[in-house]
């Protein structure tokens, strides 16, 4: 994290613009004070805090919805550079509304207090003098610190706010930094600012996809940066956009630059650039701008994809195409401050990116980063499609191994008798069919970085000795050689199984499982997280090209987050790339663009649940007592005991209820319920392979309760 010392209000070491005690700000805010008495505010009055309603929040987030994607991961990098100074992060629309939030626990209380959270306005109007509602009306950066807060209930806040411009001028929200004013820091305005500059080069570098994009700077070190200028023109030379850095180089304001074409600015016909770049060979060119100053550029013609093509930001920025006669390097995101471990990564790509708001998801997290440096072996648990290898790959890119490769194999998908010259590579002639000079194994390729082995629990037993003996001597010999090769790896390991029971059944080494589980971590099933709809987003937002504003209707969405999604993220993806295609440009994902079976499942889901009941005793509730009426009373039926059997099944088996019609004789009900209760535990020791404790844990009954009914259940569940 960036060390910022802390000065008091009364010292104002800090020079500038934005120091406390310069002119221009005492000047600043007391044009603001003076806006605040003329809208009738009081000092001493307690503001309004009440947030709006959620789905009035809501309405607001979807109207700012490309503010939000853009901004919230360049939020998650700047909250990593000011964690535990006691502040908080904050994105507000245009008006003033706070859209999302991120900080210290033990300041977010305090905030609290004066309605600092998401769904309440900060406008001047409403608040009187604030970072948030004076930067939007100045229309530039603005620190408000202590006593110069309008409200006095809010004087013991310390702000620093800067305006997010969109790529044609104008202004679209804010970007804040408030903490106490004890813990006030010079640097923060700086941080804000360089982040802001940051959201907005993002939606620049994807606002013109059929234009020609000029980046530049005056020293060649600060093309790539977030410093460097990016203005736009047509391909005919006609001036479309300039971003902030841009307007300062070239001293005129984006009004100004309309008047302008590339001649005039750059002294020279856009077709005699265009000659000068098939020459280039990649380097920067030297421009002259019109006020005489000479600067270095590059240029593109297509947009960046600054978050990937995976919705955890998992790999690093993807080259951009250009122009054929020019191949130009592509950009680098710069982070607002970067550790030594971190630089050579993209700052959108870590562990803490993919916390988007799930408790579960969070603690896997943290414990992650508690160990991070150490080499300690990770081992993910989880269904399929959880995103097992995501997180494999963001730990990877958080390590000091970022710029080691990372190797990624799955054990399941490799035939057996290719998968030993898969990980430990063969020599020449170790096999019919070996390439000429052999081949080096997967583990030797990762020497030096990351080793992700997904679906370990389908390793063959016999490589499984193999395998334990290179971790432990950190050597691998290839097939057919006599040589050994030091390596060093980070080892991560993912599996959808229960590895316990595969070391019970004889599948599964136990001295390789305790040399492999060195921190287990379980990623949640997508059912049982609270972030759906900020992770569905997320994929919805890489699965957009570039102009392209889809969006999920609220039928949907409330559809998306009955459903029980059993191939999780995965599934979540491949249902939403179809209809982002379905689509087109703009416009909702409705109904009618998901897929028919995808519906039918949704359909079949809603009628076969019913409403739970209370239970007797876990065996009547099954349908298992051994007297055919339960324990119900004489010429008395337990009507709810129906009911509780079905909704005693497991959500994984929600395929197997039966539908209880009603009946007339007591008898026949409960031999009804016996077989659906027989079905679900059938099916739940399928799921489970066998292992009674997890589906008994599955299905909420006892051990003894399943044991009891082995002679009834098929002989080939039990594994």
């Amino acid at each position: 994290m960036l060390s910022m010392p802390a000065i008091s209000a009364g010292q104002g070491s800090a020079t500038g613009v934005y120091a406390l005690n310069s002119e221009h700000h005492r000047a600043l805010i007391q044009e603001s004070q003076a806006r605040s008495n003329a809208f009738g505010l009081q000092a001493s009055e307690v503001p309004d805090y009440a947030p709006l309603k959620l789905t009035e929040l809501n309405l607001a987030r979807d109207e700012n919805r490309r503010l939000y994607q853009h901004a919230s991961p360049v939020m998650e990098t700047l909250y990593e550079q000011i964690a535990n100074t006691h502040s908080m992060v904050l994105l507000t629309s245009r008006n003033g509304l706070i859209l999302h939030s991120m900080g210290d626990m033990d300041f977010l209380e305090k905030a609290n207090r004066v309605a600092l959270m998401p769904g309440v306005e900060w406008s001047e109007r409403s608040k009187g003098t604030n970072a948030i509602g004076t930067a939007l009306t100045e229309e530039r950066p603005v620190v408000v610190h202590g006593r110069d807060h309008f409200l006095q209930a809010n004087q013991f806040l310390t702000c620093s706010c800067t305006p997010i411009f969109d790529p044609h001028g104008k202004v679209m929200g804010a970007l804040d930094v408030t903490g106490d004013e004890r813990s006030y820091h010079q640097h923060t305005m700086a941080l804000v600012r360089m982040s802001a500059q940051m959201i907005e080069n993002h939606m620049f570098a994807n606002e013109f996809p059929d234009a020609l994009r000029i980046h530049f700077h005056a020293r060649t070190e600060f093309l790539n940066t977030l410093v460097e200028g990016i203005i736009v023109f047509t391909m005919d030379g006609r001036f479309i956009s300039a971003n902030r850095s841009a307007q300062f180089q070239l001293g005129l304001s984006y009004n100004a630059l309309q008047a302008h074409t590339f001649s005039s600015l750059f002294g020279q016909p856009v077709s005699q650039f265009f000659d000068r770049l098939r020459h280039a060979a990649g380097q920067p060119l030297s421009l002259w701008m019109h006020n005489g100053v000479s600067v270095y550029c590059q240029a593109r013609l297509k947009p960046v994809d600054w978050f990937a093509n995976r919705w955890a930001a998992g790999a690093a920025p993807s080259s951009e195409a250009t122009t054929p006669e020019a191949d130009m390097p592509s950009p680098r995101p710069a982070t607002t401050a970067t550790t030594a471990a971190a630089a050579g990564r993209a700052s959108l790509s870590s562990l803490h990116y993919l916390n988007t708001g799930d408790p579960q998801v969070a603690a896997v997290l943290h414990k992650l980063q508690r160990v991070q440096g150490s080499d300690i072996p990770i081992m993910i648990l989880g269904e399929t499609g959880t995103g097992k290898d995501i997180l494999a790959q963001a730990i990877h890119n958080d390590s000091t191994r970022v710029r080691k490769p990372f190797v990624s194999i799955n054990c399941a998908s490799i035939p057996e008798t290719l998968i030993e010259s898969e990980l430990f590579g063969y020599e020449e002639g170790a096999f019919t069919g070996a390439k000429r000079r052999g081949a080096p194994g997967k583990i030797q390729m990762a020497h030096g970085g990351t080793l992700f082995l997904d679906e370990i629990g389908d390793m063959p037993t016999q490589l499984q000795a193999r395998l334990l003996r290179v971790l432990q001597e950190r050597r691998v010999t290839p097939l057919g050689s006599g040589k050994e090769y030091e390596v060093d790896v980070m080892l991560i390991c993912a599996t959808n199984k229960n590895l316990k029971s595969l070391i019970a059944q004889g599948q599964f080494r136990e001295d390789l499982y305790y040399r492999l589980n060195g921190l287990v971590v379980r990623l949640p099933a997508l059912r049982e997280r609270s972030d759906f709809e900020v992770v569905a987003n997320k994929i919805l937002l890489n699965l957009c090209g570039p102009g392209q504003q889809v969006r999920i209707s609220p039928e949907v969405m409330a559809l998306f987050q009955r459903y029980r999604w059993p191939g999780n993220i995965r599934q979540l993806h491949n249902l939403l790339r179809t209809a982002v295609v379905m689509v087109g440009q703009s416009g909702s994902i409705g109904t009618d663009h998901l897929p028919d079976d995808f519906l039918d499942e949704v359909r079949e889901s809603a009628h076969q649940s019913v409403p739970p009941a209370p239970a007797v005793t876990e065996d009547t509730a099954w349908g298992l007592s051994s007297h055919p009426l339960g324990s119900t009373a004489p010429g008395r039926a337990d009507v709810s005991a129906p009911m509780c059997a079905a909704s005693a099944v497991p959500s994984d088996t929600t395929s197997t209820h039966v539908p209880m019609p009603p009946s007339t004789g007591m008898v026949e009900t409960a031999v009804r319920l016996q077989d659906v209760a027989l079905q679900a535990m059938t099916e739940a020791l399928r799921q489970c392979e066998g292992n009674v404790s997890a589906a008994a844990k599955l299905l909420g009954v006892s051990r003894n309760t399943i044991y009891r009914k082995k002679d009834q259940l098929p002989s080939d569940v039990w594994g």
